[in-house]
């Protein structure tokens, strides 16, 4: 999933600029995520408890999801350099192991006197959104001569 690196400066954005992203959740990325934030709530980590639960079966953590949407927002739109400023999210259904998570973001505003882009976020598998929300980024200036 390593995204090549694509640099936007605030003025080379316009309303409606999309990027996306595809990503396949594995165990690996689950376990990895736990051992990162700490979060060893066993929906994520035991099939056996996870099993008994209305998923029926282990789902990643929402901030993994998440944090794919980051990806796109520092590397590809706007990239190297932007700033998170706020992020809502709606947790709409379960990502499980296995699934192909499609991710986009979508230039939805641009604040030129604040240097700020806000964009339209949305993580999908299949038909269904899974998540969806709204970022605020600053976005760097393009340098001067």
């Amino acid at each position: 999933m390593l995204l090549p690196l694509q640099t936007l400066y605030f003025e080379d954005l316009s309303v409606g600029m999309t990027e996306r992203l595809t990503k396949v959740v594995s165990s690996d990325d689950v376990v990895g995520f736990a051992e990162i934030t700490g979060d060893r709530n066993p929906i994520h980590l035991s099939e056996h408890f996870a099993a008994k639960t209305p998923f029926g079966t282990r789902i990643a953590h929402g901030l993994y999801t998440a944090g794919l949407i980051s990806a796109l927002l520092g590397t590809r739109l706007p990239g190297p350099g932007a700033v998170y400023i706020a992020q809502s999210l709606n947790f709409r259904a379960p990502v499980r192991i296995g699934d192909t998570v499609d991710v986009s973001v979508t230039v939805e505003e641009l604040v030129p006197e604040k240097s700020r882009a806000v964009l339209k976020c949305a993580c999908k598998v299949g038909d269904t959104v899974v998540l969806d929300g709204e970022a605020m980024v600053k976005v760097p200036r393009a340098p001067t001569s």
